[in-house]
C-alpha cells in the first residue's frame, strides 16, 4: 500500500500512526499542541520515536465533543500540515469527516484522510479523496450502540463504507479499515471488537486499531487518561497478533517496542 511517497508492507508489518491533536479539548492531550510550533516539535519527537504516519486532528471527537465549523477546523489543521510537510517526508493524515476540511488539508500536503464516519457523514468526502488519489481510513461508527448482531452489523456497516469508497473511484489499494473502538459501542462491544479484530481481515483490506488511552482501557483498569499506557500496549500487541497493519497511538516509542517484540515472537512462531 502506498501512502504519500512511502510504500507500506501491510501484510507483514504493523506500522504506527502517531496522534497529533491540534485541539484545545482533546480527551487526552487537549491544548498541548494547538500552535504550529508546538505541533511541529511534537511531530518531530514522534518521528524520531518511530512514527510512520502523523495523524493531525483539528476537532475533538471524544464522546460529547463540541462540533466546530469547517472554517475553524481548517484554520487549525492547515498551518500545521503545511509546517510538517515543509520539514518532514513522513506521510501525513488528516483526521476529519468533512469534505471541505479534507480538500484543504490535501492541498496543504496531507496524504490520507482518516474519517471517523466511514464516508457516511459527508456525501462529498469520497469524491474529494478519489479526485486527490489520496489514501483513506474508514472507521466504523454509529450514533447509538444499538445492534441486532454486533459483529455482523459492524461488518455490514464497514462493507457499506467500502461500497461508498469504491463507487466514488477510490482505489482499492488506498483503503484502510478501522473497527472504531470507542465509537458507537458499549464497553463490552469495544472488548469484543478488539478480540475479533482478525475476523475483519477477510474483508480484504489493511486494518487499523485505534484504542490508545481510550475509555475501554480506563474502565478495565480503573485508571485516568494519563495512566493508560500499559493498557494501550496490550491492545497494540493484540493488534499485531490479529494481523493489523496499523495502530494509532499517543505514546510512539513504547508502542514501537511492543510491536517489535510481538513481531519477533510471531516470526519465530511461523518458522
Amino acid at each position: 500500500m502506498r501512502i504519500g511517497k512511502r510504500e507500506f508492507d501491510t501484510d507483514n508489518h504493523t506500522y504506527i500512526m502517531g496522534i497529533l491533536n491540534v485541539t484545545p479539548d482533546s480527551f487526552s492531550d487537549g491544548g498541548k499542541y494547538e500552535k504550529p510550533e508546538a505541533a511541529l516539535r511534537h511531530g518531530q519527537e514522534m518521528i524520531e520515536a518511530g512514527a510512520d504516519i502523523l495523524d493531525v486532528g483539528g476537532e475533538s471527537t471524544r464522546p460529547g465533543h463540541q462540533q466546530i465549523s469547517e472554517e475553524e477546523e481548517i484554520q487549525r489543521v492547515v498551518p500545521v500540515i503545511e509546517c510538517l510537510r515543509a520539514e518532514f517526508d513522513v506521510p501525513i493524515s488528516v483526521d476529519t469527516y468533512k469534505s471541505r476540511v479534507a480538500k484543504e488539508a490535501l492541498k496543504a500536503g496531507a496524504d490520507l484522510v482518516n474519517d471517523i464516519w466511514g464516508l457516511t457523514y459527508d456525501c462529498e468526502l469520497a469524491a474529494v479523496i478519489a479526485e486527490a488519489k489520496a489514501a483513506c481510513c474508514l472507521m466504523h461508527n454509529r450514533e447509538k450502540a444499538e445492534y441486532k448482531d454486533f459483529l455482523g452489523d459492524m461488518r455490514r456497516d464497514l462493507e457499506r463504507s467500502l461500497k461508498l469508497a469504491l463507487d466514488a473511484g477510490i482505489e482499492k489499494d488506498r483503503i484502510i479499515l478501522d473497527p472504531g473502538v470507542g465509537f458507537g459501542k458499549t464497553y463490552e462491544m469495544n472488548l469484543e471488537a478488539i478480540k475479533h479484530l482478525g475476523s475483519l481481515k477477510t474483508l480484504g483490506y489493511p486494518l487499523l486499531l485505534g484504542a490508545s488511552r481510550k475509555s475501554v482501557i480506563g474502565l478495565t483498569l480503573d485508571l485516568p487518561v494519563d495512566q493508560r499506557e500499559e493498557g494501550t500496549l496490550a491492545t497494540t500487541v493484540l493488534a499485531v497478533l490479529s494481523g493489523c497493519s496499523f495502530v494509532r497511538v499517543h505514546d510512539v516509542r513504547s508502542n514501537r517496542r511492543a510491536i517489535r517484540m510481538a513481531e519477533a515472537v510471531m516470526r519465530e512462531h511461523e518458522v
